[in-house]
């Protein structure tokens, strides 16, 4: 296990403010979408990521998601694990996929911090969420697949430039 200040020295590099955009086709139409991600640093040598996504339609109708996780280091190096809700004892834990809701884990490795979902749906169906951030001249490279039953069924790509 590292000691904690090699594991807060790991997230580092990736914190910070970053935006970027990219076009999205669904069906016939082709969506533009402004991503913006923060990440900083937590008091228990974790880190918290917020991410924004904003879609704009052809029809001039836009739609914006926000989503904040914390994340707090494991026994294992370079992974955490989310801190999405407080258990009996009052310590931070991940969220329950079997009652429907992500189990979302984060892990950092050379210059990538990725973080995955898994959903299990009513039926026990599977979907898999991917947000890969690696280290890039000027921001992170962003690779976003979701995976659905094995299958990778949308992959996204986009340069996010640093703001800070």
């Amino acid at each position: 296990m590292l000691p904690a200040a090699g594991r807060a020295a790991q997230i580092d590099p990736f914190l910070g403010a970053f935006e970027g955009e990219t076009e999205i086709t669904v069906g016939d139409e082709v969506l533009q979408r402004d991503l913006s991600v923060t990440i900083q640093p937590a008091d228990d040598d974790g880190f918290v990521l917020s991410w924004t996504t904003a879609t704009l339609r052809e029809d001039g109708q836009s739609k914006e998601k926000t989503y904040t996780i914390a994340f707090v280091p494991t026994a294992r190096e370079g992974i955490y694990q989310s801190a999405m809700k407080t258990n009996l004892f009052g310590k931070a834990t991940p969220l329950d996929p079997l009652q429907g809701e992500p189990f979302v884990w984060a892990r950092i490795e050379d210059d990538t911090l990725s973080v995955f979902s898994l959903f299990i749906d009513p039926t026990g169906d599977y979907e898999v969420q991917e947000y890969h951030r690696t280290l890039a001249e000027g921001g992170l490279d962003l690779l976003f697949r979701r995976i659905r039953d094995g299958e990778v069924s949308r992959e996204i790509s986009a340069l996010l430039r640093r703001q800070d």
